[in-house]
């Protein structure tokens, strides 16, 4: 019989905090004024996650090195290609920390990991205590991550994969991610990667040589392959060795983030009272204030919104 293993989920904040503030329409105001749109969704979200999922451990990791990432001082145009977020946006960032908090939800932030790096760190330590992580999100950088038992998961659309999944998703395996980012370069990173490599050869060249090390190390075969501008390309990976090497070092995970003192991160005690305050000062609506107090526990009262 397998050995049934704990689960600990970990989740991707901040892109369902982007998705929240770009889906959810601005008819929700603080009592000065400030938009409450993405709040409510990922509240929306958090809550489907709880009810659908009952997670006994669970975290959510939140980006706080906005430009102050370890990997800006290796290469100071990491991501400078994204307009900083509005403040109507950073100041919802705080409010959706604290519905998580309040609900008893372990939260990860730090100013210089990337909240990649926290779920990377967190994942590396759990599987030591035997634990499986299930990754909720979308993002492909994540899959690198996917050990034997993991899982990531597409929230929005409801699909989930793991470590045997990744080369139909991406042309590659799991732990071929970050050389293939580095060969192909990663737009949303601003990562531009070899030049006149693209996807698809990046993953030619790594099904044959395995890694981005043992493609450089035998670039010289590199011109006998039947790849479409072959020679070319040995000429551009010898000149751009150094650029590759810094490409993949950004777009590798971290595994060595401090994550304090929580690890598995069990759910905590639901904050009654931040919570009930919560519900008045973001304006949640009866359903939401429903759904809150399910998932809160018939401990914890949560009056009725006066709208």
């Amino acid at each position: 019989m397998p050995v049934t293993r704990p689960t600990l989920y970990l989740v991707d904040a901040s892109l369902y905090v982007f998705r929240a503030w770009h889906s959810m329409p601005d008819e929700w105001h603080d009592a000065d004024g400030w938009p409450l749109n993405a709040v409510h969704g990922f509240a929306r979200f958090v809550l489907e996650l709880l009810e659908r999922e009952r997670p006994r451990h669970i975290a959510v990791a939140f980006d706080e090195a906005l430009d102050s990432c370890f990997r800006n001082a290796l290469y100071p145009a990491y991501k400078a290609n994204r307009d900083p977020a509005p403040e109507e946006l950073r100041r919802q960032f705080a409010h959706c920390k604290a519905v998580c908090a309040a609900l008893g939800l372990v939260t990860l932030a730090h100013p210089n990991y990337e909240a990649d790096d926290l779920i990377g760190s967190a994942v590396h330590a759990a599987r030591s205590q035997g634990f499986r992580s299930v990754i909720v999100s979308a993002d492909k950088d994540l899959s690198q991550l996917l050990g034997e038992h993991d899982e990531q998961f597409d929230f929005g659309k409801g699909q989930r994969w793991g470590m045997a999944g990744v080369k139909a998703r991406h042309g590659v395996d799991a732990h071929q991610i970050a050389d293939y980012l580095a060969l192909a370069g990663d737009a949303i990173d601003n990562i531009p990667g070899v030049t006149g490599i693209g996807n698809k050869t990046a993953a030619v060249l790594l099904a044959h040589f395995g890694s981005l090390d043992a493609l450089l190390e035998r670039v010289d075969e590199l011109p006998f392959l039947r790849i479409r501008g072959a020679a070319q390309l040995a000429v551009k990976l010898r000149a751009q060795r150094e650029q590759a090497l810094l490409y993949r070092q950004l777009s590798t995970i971290a595994l060595d983030a401090p994550l304090g003192d929580l690890l598995p991160f069990q759910r905590l005690e639901v904050q009654a009272d931040a919570l009930a305050a919560l519900c008045d000062s973001l304006r949640f609506g009866p359903l939401t204030r429903r759904r809150l107090q399910a998932a809160a526990g018939p401990a914890v009262a949560l009056s009725s919104s006066p709208s």
